[in-house]
């Protein structure tokens, strides 16, 4: 048993690495100096040219602020209403969430677009998620009311049709315990492995509804989900795009897709405008 659970738990932290990672910096204490850069203020109003309030959606071990960097602030200075929420904390672990399942993390994002709609006077809110919160956004859609609710989802390098995280995965049944101890403590990881129950309830049927308008930016050098063209969508009103396709000399990988890369969120700001999209270069850096 000893030997087991050494096993284990070796296997654990890579897990959690391999399936969590989002971004690199430094846990905010705290949202306030989001509000004073224009970001997450209940009192912007959506303007005739961006009528929609943008909501970004972390992925896992990310938070509201951290993954968000870079993105908002851009999105910001080009007019639009940004805001974003945590989801998914798991007790006595701060800063770090996206753990918790998967399907209550989509409940609370019905509660926090409900919260942006209100307070912005709209009635559809466009979604911009990386990794699980490119993803996870699905599961709200399709399973807690908010198709009608969501004019457009952007995710960038979503899990969308789960990970086998380059073959790890499939070493779980060789350590007794692990799957287990997974679903146990972290559910969020666990539902993001291909072929768990809540990816194949999302999937059933196909991978859109109707009325929204889906966005899929995906690297080739992406190392968290794998093989990378699983993150596409296949349906109606559907563009699935590759960074190098676009730039060859685009290096990113699953974290800088989301926190940096500004070929990525020039992609976004297309999709969230696309009346206005003007084409993605190399020198769109």
């Amino acid at each position: 048993m000893k030997l087991r659970w050494s096993r284990t738990l070796t296997l654990l932290p890579a897990l959690a690495l391999a399936l969590g990672v989002t971004t690199p910096a430094p846990p905010a204490a705290a949202d306030a100096p989001t509000v004073r850069s224009g970001w997450n203020n209940y009192s912007c109003k959506p303007s005739a040219d961006h009528p929609r309030p943008v909501v970004l959606v972390h992925g896992t071990l990310g938070n509201a602020i951290d993954n968000w960097l870079g993105l908002a602030p851009y999105l910001v200075a080009r007019g639009y209403c940004v805001f974003s929420l945590d989801y998914g904390q798991l007790p006595g672990v701060p800063f770090f969430h996206g753990l918790g399942p998967v399907d209550a993390s989509a409940q609370q994002l019905a509660t926090y677009v409900d919260r942006v709609l209100a307070a912005t006077g709209t009635s559809k809110a466009d979604l911009v998620g990386h990794s699980q919160g490119g993803m996870m956004p699905r599961v709200y859609m399709k399973f807690h009311g908010g198709a009608g609710k969501v004019n457009a989802l952007v995710g960038l390098a979503p899990d969308n049709h789960g990970t086998d995280l380059n073959g790890l995965t499939r070493l779980l049944p060789y350590f007794p315990g692990a799957k287990q101890y997974l679903d146990k403590l972290t559910p969020g990881l666990s539902d993001q492995i291909a072929g768990s129950e809540i990816l194949n309830r999302l999937n059933e049927g196909g991978d859109t509804v109707p009325g929204v308008h889906y966005t899929v930016i995906a690297t080739k050098y992406d190392e968290v989900v794998t093989p990378y063209r699983t993150t596409f969508l296949d349906g109606p009103d559907v563009r699935n795009v590759v960074l190098q396709d676009l730039c060859s000399a685009d290096y990113s990988e699953h974290v800088a897709i989301g926190l940096v890369d500004r070929i990525a969120f020039h992609e976004t700001a297309n999709a969230l405008d696309p009346a206005h999209a003007t084409p993605t270069t190399c020198a769109s850096r």
